[in-house]
């Protein structure tokens, strides 16, 4: 599992595992799939999880230091799986690191982007970069306004989330459908 790296850096180990795995369900929920124009694609995962995880760590960067210690260990968890997704995907052990060079670029760039639109309250330019980012070069892309207030309204339940839940791993995202 790819959660043995982490024995040696600290004792969270069952958190980290606990959230990661959390959060992982949340972005794999069918709704997402059904009904708001995520695309059933290992790329479309890839997003869907990215979407969620940079949720989790706005919501993260306000916390104390073990939550934060947590985040950066899922963070961690993350890449080590999308490692594994393209090892498994066929892609050698040359090709690897300039895959995950690329994957990490893409995950920062979201962030960037996503997070400007959150700060501003701003659901069309959420839906905008969801757009470019969850459906590239497709013009006739869905809009993805569905998933922006969705994304919009898990960022509002999670600021409200209580401390002792983030640094017990306990942190859940608010099912699809609900909002």
């Amino acid at each position: 599992m790819i959660f043995g790296l982490f024995k040696k850096k600290s004792g969270n180990i069952a958190i980290v595992e606990r959230q990661y795995g959390l959060l992982t369900a949340a972005a794999r929920q069918p709704f997402l799939y059904t009904d708001l124009d995520v695309p059933d694609t290992v790329m479309g995962r890839f997003e869907m999880l990215s979407a969620i995880l940079i949720l989790y760590f706005r919501r993260t960067r306000a916390s104390a230091r073990t939550g934060q210690e947590i985040a950066q260990e899922i963070v961690d968890a993350f890449f080590e799986d999308v490692d594994h997704s393209i090892r498994e995907l066929g892609v050698g052990d040359a090709g690897v690191p300039k895959k995950m060079k690329k994957f990490a670029g893409m995950f920062y760039g979201r962030l960037e982007s996503y997070a400007t639109a959150l700060d501003g309250g701003d659901r069309q330019a959420l839906a905008d970069a969801l757009r470019r980012n969850f459906h590239p070069q497709q013009d006739d892309a869905p809009a993805m306004t569905g998933l922006a207030r969705y994304l919009m309204s898990v960022e509002a339940a999670l600021a409200k989330v209580p401390e002792e839940q983030v640094e017990t791993g306990q942190l859940r995202v608010p099912p699809a459908g609900s909002q």
